[in-house]
């Protein structure tokens, strides 16, 4: 695993996607309390950015603006049409207040 320190985790607003580049790739990442989700920031049903979309804390997803599919934030599954293909989503953890993504 190679661990990228990202941003202080104070930075995220919760429930709010954010989006970021990282070694040549554009990332979301959501905070839901303590916990960080990462996934690719392109529907994979039309590119479109994920980071312009709405997160449901109670159903762990986020919601494709464009066309509405809904993508699990803990695996990148798709989870509604017109999405079929998951995203990618990365391992995170918190070190001294800090989010680090394994890319």
């Amino acid at each position: 695993m190679t661990f990228h320190a990202v941003m202080p985790l104070d930075d995220l607003v919760d429930g709010i996607p954010q989006q970021i580049r990282l070694n040549n790739r554009t990332l979301v990442l959501v905070r839901l309390d303590t916990d960080v989700y990462v996934l690719d920031d392109r529907c994979s049903h039309e590119d479109f950015s994920l980071a312009e979309g709405e997160v449901d804390g109670d159903e762990m997803t986020i919601e494709c603006a464009r066309h509405g599919a809904l993508f699990s934030l803990v695996d990148g599954e798709a989870v509604t049409f017109p999405a079929t293909r998951p995203v990618a989503s990365y391992a995170t953890r918190l070190v001294n207040g800090v989010v680090e993504v394994d890319l």
